[in-house]
């Protein structure tokens, strides 16, 4: 589904990420983890072009997205980041139906039923419809994101920490639901975390990286029982505490 072949990004002189290369197979949950500055959200951004690697190659569904029109690239690709990202001056529904508005603003019915079933499946009320971001709880807003990100019915999901800005109850309840839709989906996803635990409860597979490079790419439960470097092993060790 995804191909990063011999990527190298540098700012300021300084490589984030040098002769970077992974393949992410079509159904995978993916959660990346790393240091701060280890180029978790450089690699994502790439896949939807919103950054540009110096050198080498990125490849969605076997087609450099060099030579993809990106506006219709990303309308193809879910992304919700931490925080609120909503349009303040929209509502709650015109939030969620915003890429499929621009895809096909013809049938206002069938928006209307992909809002509806969006809404229920992240856990909101229909009663929030009519409301505005401001009128909304920090979770109520994250939920509105991530129903908004998949409401076009993108083939991939990528999400930038997600769930860093919300409570720790709220945090366990997406967690869930996040997963499950990926369970009854098969969506393929990367998802970045801080949060060894995260990564670990989330992913179908786990990608460790450390300033650009990786150390280990493997199922949760490989990684726990056979980190492959000090820093894996430091970031277990984090976890079992």
């Amino acid at each position: 589904m995804i191909e990063f072949k011999n990527i190298t990004k540098a700012y300021h002189h300084q490589a984030i990420v040098a002769d970077f290369n992974l393949k992410i197979a079509r159904g995978e949950f993916v959660t990346v983890i790393g240091s701060s500055g280890s180029g978790k959200t450089t690699i994502l951004k790439m896949i939807n072009g919103l950054i540009k690697p110096d050198k080498g190659d990125v490849l969605v569904e076997g087609k450099s997205i060099d030579a993809e029109n990106l506006i219709h690239l990303r309308r193809s690709i879910g992304y919700a980041v931490q925080g609120s990202v909503l349009f303040p001056h929209m509502t709650v529904e015109k939030n969620i139906s915003y890429v499929p508005h621009l895809i096909n603003h013809r049938n206002k019915e069938k928006l209307k039923e992909a809002v509806l079933k969006w809404m229920g499946i992240v856990g909101l009320d229909e009663n929030l419809l009519d409301r505005y971001p401001h009128e909304l709880s920090g979770g109520q807003q994250q939920r509105v994101g991530i129903a908004r990100s998949l409401a076009a019915s993108p083939n991939l999901l990528l999400m930038d920490e997600p769930f860093g800005a919300v409570d720790e109850i709220t945090r366990s309840h997406l967690q869930e639901e996040i997963r499950r839709i990926h369970d009854q989906s098969k969506l393929t996803t990367m998802f970045v975390t801080h949060d060894i635990s995260e990564a670990l409860k989330l992913g179908t597979k786990v990608l460790v990286i450390d300033k650009g490079v990786i150390h280990q790419y493997d199922e949760p439960q490989k990684i726990l029982a056979a980190p492959k470097t000090g820093f894996v092993s430091q970031l277990i060790a984090n976890h079992k505490k």
